[in-house]
Order: C-alpha cells, then sequence, then structure tokens
C-alpha cells in the first residue's frame, strides 16, 4: 500500500467511527508501491487523497469477501479481544466486518463494508483498535525500513555549499575520531586520580568502565547527584534518572522536584550548558565522566557512607580535567594513534576533494600542535600544513569566538612561541590562541561563505551561528548507531504502531463509561510498553540522544538551533557533489496538514472529527 492510500484509508477507516452517519462505503484500491521518503519538501507523495477517489465501490467482489493471507505484524505487547465487527458507538448505523479463516503465513485479513445494527462499546473499541493495527502494518511496505543512510548529511537550515568558499574544522572528533579504547583509559585514570589524590575508597577500583551506560547531552543535577535525560521543553523523561547505577522511582522523582519533573529554566540557563544547580554534558570526552559520577556515587550509597554530592561532583570533574591538562590523554594517542585514531583516510580523502575544487581550508582547535601534529600525520602526510590556508591551536573555545583580549601568537618550527607581532595569517604557519574578531579582520572571512564543523554544539558552533553568521556543520558520530536502529523492522513497526495507538486513545477518549475506561487504561499500559521498548533499543538506560518519547531532547533542540546541517563524521561529504543545496523537510506543526509517515496515523484522524470534538473545547 503507497502511504499516500494509507493516510486516505487512515482517514476513511476513522470517519467509520463517527458518532456521525458515515458516507457510503468505499473500499481502498490493491494498493500501490511504497513512495520512499526522499525528494523535496512534499513529503509523501504530496497530500493526502481521500479513498474515493482512489478505490473501487463496495459492489466489487473483493470488497464482499475480504481479502485473505496477509500477515499482521505483532505490534502489540498485550492481547486484545477479537472484534468480530465495526460498529459506531451510541446506537449510530455502523458497519460490519466479514472474517475470513486464517491464511498460511499470518491472521486472515477482514473487511469493513456492509451494514449492520448497534453494538455494545467493548467491541466498538476493539474494532477500531484492531482494524487500525492492519492499517499500520499495511502502512510499512517492505523495504521500507532502510531508508535512512548512515552516511547521510541532514539539514536544519538551507545550505547551497556552491556558495561555500572557506571550510573550517576542529579537530578532536571531526577530523580526528576517535576509539572507544580512549574512554576506558580517560575512565581508568580519573578512577586513580580519585584515590591517589581525593583519598576516596580505593574499593572504588573494583568499578570498571561501562561502555554504554550513560549516552551523551544528559544533564546531572550536582545536588541530588541524579543523572537524567531532559526533554526540549525542560521536562525530566521519566525512566531515565539514576541515582549511581540503579534508576530513580518516578514517585521519587516527583518528591525530590516538589511534585513536578520540570527543571525550572534558571537552573539550566547558562549558555554553555553550565548552570547553577545543573551541568549538561555536551561533547563526547564527557562520557568516561558521566560513568564515573555513577560509579562513585554507586559505591558510597551501596556501602551506607555518608558523603555530599556536591563534593564528589567537584573531585570527579577536577579528576577528569588532570587527565586532559596533565596531557595523559595527548601522550595515549601520540603513542600508538594507530590503536586510538579512527577512519583517517577518509579525513585525507576529504581535504584532497575540498583543495582540489579551490575551497580554503583553516583549523581551529583547543588542543596542542604537538598532538594535532602527530595526528594529522597520521591520516593525512607530513605536508598535511598545505591543505590548510590558516592553522589555529591551543585557541581557548568558546573564549575564541566571544573574547577579544588574546592576541595571535605565531610557534616555530619546534612549537615555541614567538614575540613578533600578528599582522596577517600566513599559510603554513602555526599561530596560538588569538580571537575571533581578529580573525575576521586578518582574513576577511565573514558570513555564509563560511562552514565550520565541530562536534561541541556550544563551544565550537553557538556563536558562529548567533553572532557571527557563519554556517556550521555538528559531527554526531552517534548517528551511526541510531540510524542502524531506526532502520531496523522492529523499531519501524512498533514507532509506527506507537504513533498510531496514541491517536486511537486521542480520538477514543470522549467514551467515559468504566468498561470504556478500562479499555483505555489497556492501551495506555501498551503505549507505555512500546515507548521503553522502543527506548531500549537505542540506550536501556536513556534511550535516543534524540528524542524523549514524542518530545525532542534538550540535545536535540540546541543541535537544530546551533547547526545548519548535521551527520556522522565528515566523511559525509563525500557522498555529495560540492555545489549540492541540502534542503530541510518541512516537518509540519501540530496544526498543519501531515506529511509524513509519522504524522500519518495521527493528524488526518483529527480532521474528519473536528464538529464532532467542537464540544470538548
Amino acid at each position: 500500500m503507497s502511504f499516500r492510500k494509507a493516510g486516505a484509508t487512515f482517514s476513511s477507516a476513522f470517519r467509520t467511527g463517527s458518532t456521525r452517519t458515515p458516507p457510503p462505503p468505499r473500499c481502498p484500491g490493491a494498493g500501490g508501491a511504497s513512495r520512499g521518503l526522499t525528494g523535496g519538501t512534499g513529503g509523501i507523495g504530496g497530500r493526502v487523497v481521500d479513498a474515493k477517489q482512489n478505490g473501487p465501490s463496495c459492489e466489487a467482489s473483493s470488497c464482499k469477501t475480504g481479502v485473505s493471507g496477509e500477515r499482521v505484524a505483532p505490534f502489540s505487547t498485550t492481547p486484545s479481544p477479537a472484534a468480530s465487527a465495526d460498529p459506531a458507538g451510541g446506537g449510530a448505523t455502523t458497519t460490519t466486518t466479514t472474517s475470513r479463516p486464517e491464511a498460511p503465513g499470518g491472521s486472515a485479513r477482514r473487511s469493513y463494508c456492509g451494514t449492520s445494527g448497534k453494538m455494545d462499546r467493548k467491541s466498538y473499541l476493539w474494532a477500531r483498535y484492531n482494524e487500525m493495527k492492519r492499517l499500520v502494518h499495511d502502512l510499512i511496505p517492505p523495504g521500507v525500513c532502510n531508508l535512512l543512510n548512515p552516511s547521510s548529511i541532514y539539514a536544519n537550515n538551507e545550505v547551497s555549499l556552491a556558495e561555500v568558499d572557506i571550510y573550517g574544522f576542529d579537530y578532536d572528533y571531526t577530523l580526528a575520531l576517535y576509539s572507544n579504547m580512549l574512554d576506558t583509559m580517560i575512565y581508568n585514570t580519573a578512577r586513580s586520580f580519585l584515590i591517589e589524590h581525593f583519598k576516596y575508597p580505593v574499593d572504588i577500583h573494583k568499578y570498571d568502565y561501562i561502555p554504554n551506560f550513560a549516552a551523551r547531552g544528559l544533564h546531572y543535577d550536582i545536588q541530588k547527584g541524579l543523572l537524567m535525560k531532559i526533554d526540549a521543553f525542560h521536562y525530566i523523561q521519566l525512566g531515565t534518572v539514576y541515582r549511581g547505577l540503579s534508576p530513580v522511582p518516578d514517585e521519587e522523582i516527583l518528591q525530590l522536584y516538589g511534585g513536578t519533573h520540570h527543571i525550572p529554566l534558571h537552573q539550566v540557563s547558562g549558555f554553555y550548558g553550565k548552570g547553577p544547580k545543573v551541568k549538561q554534558f555536551m561533547d563526547i570526552f564527557s562520557l568516561p565522566e558521566m560513568t564515573l559520577l555513577a560509579v562513585v556515587n554507586d559505591f558510597f550509597i551501596t556501602n551506607d557512607i555518608e558523603y555530599d554530592p556536591v563534593h564528589l561532583y567537584r573531585d570527579v570533574s577536577e579528576a577528569i580535567g588532570m587527565v586532559h591538562i596533565k596531557g595523559y590523554m595527548y601522550k595515549w594517542i601520540m603513542q600508538d594513534v594507530e590503536k586510538y585514531i579512527l577512519r583517517g583516510e577518509e579525513t585525507c580523502a576529504v581535504l584532497q576533494r575540498l583543495v582540489g575544487d579551490g575551497k580554503k581550508l583553516f583549523l581551529i582547535t583547543n588542543s596542542p600542535f604537538s598532538f594535532v601534529d602527530k595526528g594529522m600525520k597520521y591520516m593525512v602526510g607530513k605536508n598535511w600544513r598545505d591543505f590548510f590556508d590558516v592553522v589555529i591551536v591551543q585557541a581557548d573555545k568558546p573564549h575564541f569566538f566571544n573574547d577579544c583580549a588574546k592576541p595571535f601568537r605565531r610557534l616555530d618550527g619546534n612549537g615555541d612561541l614567538q614575540w613578533d607581532r600578528i599582522n596577517s595569517l600566513d599559510k603554513g604557519q602555526i599561530y596560538k590562541q588569538g580571537n575571533l574578531f581578529d580573525f575576521l579582520r586578518l582574513t576577511g572571512w565573514r558570513g555564509s561563505r563560511v562552514l565550520y564543523f565541530g562536534d561541541h554544539l556550544y563551544s565550537d558552533l553557538a556563536d558562529l551561528m548567533l553572532r557571527h553568521g557563519w554556517r556550521t556543520g555538528a559531527i554526531v558520530p552517534e548517528l551511526e548507531l541510531e540510524t542502524k536502529v531506526v532502520n531496523t523492522e522492529q523499531y519501524s513497526q512498533s514507532l509506527t504502531w506507537l504513533q498510531a495507538l496514541t491517536g486511537l486513545l486521542e480520538r477514543m477518549q470522549m467514551h467515559r463509561d468504566l468498561e470504556s475506561k478500562q479499555i483505555l487504561q489497556e492501551w495506555l499500559k501498551e503505549r507505555e510498553e512500546l515507548r521503553a521498548m522502543t527506548k531500549n533499543l537505542f540506550n536501556p538506560q536513556f534511550g535516543s540522544i534524540f528524542r524523549t518519547c514524542h518530545n525532542p531532547t534538550y540535545f536535540s533542540r540546541r543541535l537544530c538551533r546551533f547547526s545548519d546541517v548535521y551527520m556522522a563524521s565528515i566523511s559525509c561529504l563525500l557522498n555529495y557533489d560540492l555545489s549540492y543545496t541540502f534542503y530541510p523537510r518541512r516537518t509540519p506543526l501540530q496544526h498543519e496538514a501531515p506529511l509524513w509517515m509519522d504524522q500519518l496515523c495521527t493528524g488526518c484522524m483529527k480532521t474528519p472529527f473536528l464538529e464532532e470534538m467542537a464540544h470538548i473545547r
């Protein structure tokens, strides 16, 4: 079934459930090929077409007898009573089902043509449920689950590469991607600092690093010692709050936050995610820090040792900082670049292509020159500086972008500081510190001609987007795993059924008799189980870094705000022509007509019932 016809079928199916007399019944057509989710801003085939325009009359033989032999996917996590008819509640004229014996490979398909008398409300609700489940199955044709390409570039804003003449890059997790082994090394070293320098109990050594425990973008309540995920509206996603390594019950969360699960704006209002009471962990290097915080909290709690969560947070932060400040991380990577640096040949290919097309390149990183030089020689070759028109190290971002206090200093070939005044930024030279205001003055590289890539939304991208009008590209390595999950049949079917079930709940909540309320409660329970299951596919503790159930995460909101485009790695540029224009999809607002598959299950259902729902408003 095509997505256009699926939308029409959803609307038609729900019209039969209205308390008004339905229009003469029609059957949808046999169904066409899926149109996919590619193309411009028009969504899936444009407007939703009513079934009356596409299908034959109910006099057709298939309408009378039904169609058998189609498998119904097991979306539900709870069994439901079988429904044999499709009535309208409240005594209206109804349509009935004609069931056929189960065909090989699945349950029988039902047809909803013809009329009958009244039916009880329970049968009516379950008939709507079962018909919706069948329609959801028809909505997802074979192969539709592999639409997302992990190597794609996703647009928040329209960007034409033909207008971009200058490309800028961060280094860590942008030009250089690192192995997960680096997280383990950072964790182990910081744990040792806690024991040796801060005199924490030696038994903390028994806690090894947990690779898949934390996720980027989480918030940490410093005073309560809670790690959690917050959505774009500052609400805690219940079920994703951890004290130590154990989840905190929803009831306790409500008690801790005064009867709500909302985090006030002033507590997280720091522009760089550093509110007075809540810290957001925004970069990939923060994964070991979050895990160490959870582990030490867990140790004190399980051993019934009294402690101050504020002191713990500060000590762990300082221990993690010592790993970077003392140069341990740089030393590990420089000693074994092959072990820690991934996909260096792809970075080389990107730089070669950009330079070959006449683009200017620059590098602004907080890392020291010796470290960058070692990694770039491994990935690109000993003449790597020939690719870049300007190279700036130890830039001290984000202050580099918003403070004009530090002047540029030049480094000689050995990395030693020079004392000459900087009147130009020359190719082949290495510069340290400086500020963006001098950079703009000396290069003249301004506005949308410049596209800068970085992994940290605050330190790398926010100021460039908001204050200077550069184009920005966010590097989000987690996209590779997330798109693989989204492409699975289990996720696609579960999410589509979750959306449909939510629309069904919204539509049927007007039935308030006791029996109907019990059925709605069953549906709500199934909805919560589906939410938990789809969350666990990404990360059992915290789910996707982009979603909290139906809302975007706080991280996702900042990603959309501070980046024009985002991708898993800069190698994604190799898949596009350098004159390519990225167009953001026109995702419908709540009051707009739905154009995308995941809205077909909800938005389309509302239109036929505007008059019927008027009494609620």
